[in-house]
């Protein structure tokens, strides 16, 4: 899977599970909640052409709450990537966590 991932990347695939898989190997359920498109434009990419800026939102288990750090995910389609998240907060029985790309 290339690192350079856009919104079209995950715009079809809210609702569908994600594996984070922790330093030790455990895997941790994450639900795509949300791929929100931003209208400003973000860096250049390996081609040179900027990719708009999007946030993704996901939903996990409210416990363990995971500190910020670059995560391994993999999803079915996707493959293997790695992202920055940042816990946001619990919302109901779940806890939320945001990946930002610019």
């Amino acid at each position: 899977m290339t690192e350079w991932l856009t919104h079209d990347d995950f715009a079809g695939l809210v609702g569908d599970g994600f594996d984070l898989v922790l330093p030790d190997g455990e895997v941790l359920a994450l639900t795509l909640a949300q791929a929100a498109l931003s209208p400003q434009v973000g860096g250049a990419g390996p081609d040179g052409t900027p990719r708009q800026q999007f946030s993704l939102l996901f939903h996990g288990p409210v416990a363990p709450v995971l500190p910020q750090a670059t995560r391994t995910l993999r999803h079915a389609r996707l493959g293997t990537f790695e992202t920055f998240l940042v816990p946001v907060g619990p919302r109901g029985d779940v806890m939320q966590y945001e990946a930002v790309y610019a």
